[in-house]
């Protein structure tokens, strides 16, 4: 099995599955003497784990990291970093009752047909659970850019979960430490309480729902990104489309130009700089140093407990109801993901443009 690494000044190599022993990273790359613990990335895994409610699966990981290699006295060395995740809390009991079916929305029927096996213990790789080990790792590249970049910020919101959503918002006003307080990661209270019953609503009647969750880089230096096959909007979207339950990528005013004239597209500017940022702070496959602003679709969980039509492993037509531990909404478990992503990519292009020089 190929591509578990990404990234090329800035590595990461994943592995582990959803009921396996436990789920890690290996960065390589990272710069030695960023300043980094356990503390420090748990309080990232801390975002990404379910919470004591409704709104969350009832699998309850601790999700403690341990570093293994690569960090000295509080300090990395420049060689490899190895941080670990066991998984304590496995119950793969009821994906015994469903195993040889294919269940609808899962991976499942393609890793059958690319491996000729697959993992029916919660999807294996294809697992959200595998996204752990990338929020360790994006722990470790926003210390890092927090560093190189003064006054770097990277933060998410939930826009919309299922029909409900935010119609505008300033993005200067927005703050992480504020926005994470949120059981939704809304800035909009009342919002956010719609939201919460939209989610309840799908799930008393076995369903789940989607939305959006945008993406925000404050301070980026303009200069990053390759202009051809490696656009940083292009290696940000592989980054977060790689996430499995994300479908769909847009910046700054993303399909929303396709309304405009060209005079109503462009970002122009004056000589403090760009008076609009409709394109979401890269042009031409490199940041022009305006606020990154990216938006990403998220599909539905695909485990529901609502009767679903499909076939087994032999091609017969069968039907499934899913049991198990399954949260009925992907959001806001999948904002920090996005936000990991995002800080190894750019972290990624900052390194790649200081090798040929830095930033003008």
């Amino acid at each position: 099995m190929g591509g578990n690494t990404y990234g090329k000044f800035f590595r990461i190599t994943t592995w582990g599955e959803s009921h396996g022993r436990a789920l890690g990273v290996v960065i390589d790359g990272c710069p030695p003497g960023i300043k980094i613990n356990e503390d420090e990335i748990n309080k990232e895994l801390n975002l990404r784990k379910p919470r004591n409610d409704e709104l969350s699966t009832s699998r309850k990981e601790a999700d403690r990291c341990e570093i293994m290699s690569g960090v000295f006295e509080g300090k990395t060395t420049g060689t490899p970093i190895s941080i670990i995740v066991f998984n304590k809390d496995v119950d793969s009991s009821s994906y015994e009752k469903i195993k040889g079916i294919f269940r609808p929305g899962h991976a499942d029927y393609t890793y059958f047909k690319k491996y000729g096996l697959y993992d029916y213990r919660g999807g294996g790789r294809a697992s959200g659970r595998e996204t752990v080990a990338r929020v360790a790792a994006g722990a470790v590249a926003r210390k890092v850019l927090e560093k190189e970049i003064k006054g770097f910020e990277l933060f998410s919101f939930t826009k919309a979960i299922g029909k409900i959503r935010i119609t505008e918002i300033d993005h200067t006003s927005l703050r992480r430490d504020e926005i994470i307080n949120d059981r939704l990661w809304c800035p909009d209270k009342k919002i956010s309480e719609q939201m919460t019953q939209e989610i309840l609503n799908a799930k008393s009647k076995g369903e789940s729902v989607g939305g959006f969750v945008e993406i925000v880089a404050r301070n980026v230096p303009a200069g990053l990104g390759e202009p051809v096959f490696d656009k940083l909007e292009a290696d940000i979207g592989k980054g977060l489309l790689s996430i499995g339950a994300i479908k769909g990528v847009e910046f700054g005013l993303g399909f929303n130009l396709s309304d405009l004239l060209g005079s109503e597209s462009n970002d122009q500017m004056n000589s403090k700089g760009f008076l609009t940022n409709r394109a979401g702070g890269i042009v031409g496959g490199i940041s022009n140093g305006e606020d990154i602003v990216v938006r990403v679709v998220v599909k539905p969980i695909p485990s529901i407990s609502k009767e679903q039509k499909t076939v087994d492993i032999k091609g017969k037509e069968s039907s499934i109801k899913i049991e198990g531990r399954h949260d009925p909404c992907a959001i806001p478990r999948i904002n920090p993901v996005c936000e990991a992503m995002v800080a190894i990519t750019i972290l990624d292009h900052l390194l790649m443009q200081k090798s040929i020089g830095g930033i003008n």
